[in-house]
C-alpha cells in the first residue's frame, strides 16, 4: 500500500479504554506507536477509576510523546469505568477519519494499521477486524491461550481460530471509518459487554459491510487467574443471552453448547446421586472429552501449562453456560428499551 509517495495516507485515531491495566498498558501503547504506518497518528486513552498505577503510566506516556507532533498520546476521563462509555468518550476526543479500537491488554502486530487501512479501501467496508491471538506469559496464561484458540474451547469462531477473509457479523475490536461511528451515534452504553456486536449490527442494518481478515492480528493477554477467567466468561454468557433476546435469530448451536452442557452435567450428577450411578457417565464423559481435547491444544507447551488446559476449558464452558442460563430478563428489557435504530446514510 502507498507505493506512490505522493498519495497521502489518512490520519488515524487509536482509542483505548483502560481500567487497572498497569501490567500491560505501556507495552500496548508502545506497540501502537511502533506501527509501520506513514500517516499521522494519535492515541486517546479513556481512563476508568483504576486502583493501580494505570493513570500514572498513562501520564508518563502523554509526557513522553508530547514532543512528537505525528504520534501523540492523549487521555480523557471515563468516571463510570464502563467500556462503551470509555469508547464513546475517546471517539469524541479524537479527530481523525480512521478509528482503531485497541484494549489496554492488546498488542497490535507491526503492520496492523497499514493493513487495516488498505482493507478498508479494498473492500469498501465500514469496519475491519482480524484474529484475537491469545498469548500467555506464564503457565496458567499459556493454558488459557491454548483453550481460547482451540475449537474445543471456542467452537468455530474465526476471530479466535482463524479462517479465510469474509464478510462477518462482527469482528474483534475493529478499525472503523469515523463516518460510520458518527452516523450510528457510537456505542450503546447499556451494553456493558457485547457492545461491539450491537454496534456492528446497526452498521450492517444500515447497509454497511463488516469484514474479517486473518491478515489482522492482535496479541491478547488472557486473564491471570481462574477467578478472573470465570468472571470474564460468566459475563460473556450473561450478555450473549441479552444479545439473543435483543435480536431474535442470532443464536446458533455454538452458543447453545455451554448452557446445554451445564444442564446435562447438573442433571447427570443429580441422577447419579439419587437414582443410578449411570448418571455420572455424563459429567465423566465431559471430563474425558476436555482432557482428550486438551492434548492437541497443548502441543509444544510446558507440562505444567498442558495440565491446566482442562481447568481453563471447564472454567470457560461452565461459567459461560451459567452466565447464559442466569442472565435476567430485566437486563435484556433495559437494553431493548435503549435500542437505537440503525441510521441510514443521507444522500
Amino acid at each position: 500500500m502507498n507505493a506512490n509517495p505522493d498519495v497521502q495516507l489518512p490520519a488515524v485515531s487509536v482509542i483505548m479504554p483502560v481500567l487497572n491495566e498497569e501490567r500491560h498498558l505501556r507495552g500496548a501503547v508502545q506497540a501502537i506507536l511502533a506501527q509501520e504506518y506513514a500517516g499521522e497518528m494519535e492515541v486517546v486513552i479513556a481512563l476508568g477509576p483504576s486502583t493501580d498505577r494505570t493513570d500514572e503510566i498513562a501520564a508518563e506516556l502523554v509526557a513522553e510523546t508530547a514532543p512528537n507532533k505525528n504520534k501523540r498520546v492523549h487521555t480523557v476521563p471515563n468516571p463510570t469505568g464502563r467500556t462503551p462509555a470509555a469508547l464513546n468518550a475517546a471517539i469524541k476526543a479524537s479527530r481523525h477519519p480512521i478509528v482503531v479500537r485497541v484494549d489496554g491488554h492488546g498488542m497490535l502486530s507491526p503492520n496492523y494499521i497499514t493493513t487495516a487501512v488498505r482493507l478498508l479501501e479494498e473492500t469498501g467496508a465500514q469496519n475491519v477486524g482480524g484474529i484475537m491471538h491469545a498469548e500467555g506469559e506464564n503457565d496458567w496464561e499459556h493454558a488459557v491461550a491454548a483453550a481460547m484458540t482451540s475449537k474445543i474451547g471456542v467452537g468455530n469462531a474465526v476471530f479466535h481460530t482463524g479462517g479465510a477473509a469474509c464478510e462477518a457479523e462482527t469482528v474483534y475490536l475493529g478499525v472503523f471509518r469515523r463516518e460510520a461511528l458518527e452516523q450510528q451515534g457510537g456505542y450503546n452504553e447499556e451494553f456493558i459487554r457485547a457492545q461491539d456486536w450491537e454496534l456492528n449490527f446497526r452498521i450492517r442494518e444500515a447497509g454497511g459491510l463488516i469484514w474479517f481478515s486473518p491478515e489482522l492480528k492482535v496479541s491478547y493477554r488472557p486473564r491471570p487467574s481462574v477467578k478472573a477467567l470465570a468472571k470474564q466468561y460468566k459475563d460473556y454468557g450473561r450478555w450473549r443471552h441479552v444479545v439473543a433476546r435483543y435480536h431474535e435469530g442470532s443464536i446458533n448451536l455454538r452458543y447453545l453448547a455451554p448452557p446445554t452442557a451445564v444442564l446435562a452435567i447438573a442433571a447427570g450428577i443429580v441422577l447419579g446421586a439419587l437414582v443410578t450411578p449411570w448418571g455420572f457417565v455424563i459429567p465423566g464423559g465431559y471430563l474425558a472429552a476436555i482432557a482428550l481435547g486438551s492434548v492437541p491444544a497443548g502441543k509444544g507447551l510446558p507440562l505444567k501449562a498442558r495440565l491446566q488446559i482442562p481447568v481453563a476449558l471447564a472454567t470457560m464452558h461452565m461459567c459461560w453456560g451459567w452466565g447464559f442460563l442466569t442472565s435476567p430478563k430485566s437486563l435484556a428489557k433495559r437494553v431493548i428499551a435503549s435500542r437505537r435504530p440503525a441510521v441510514l446514510a443521507s444522500n
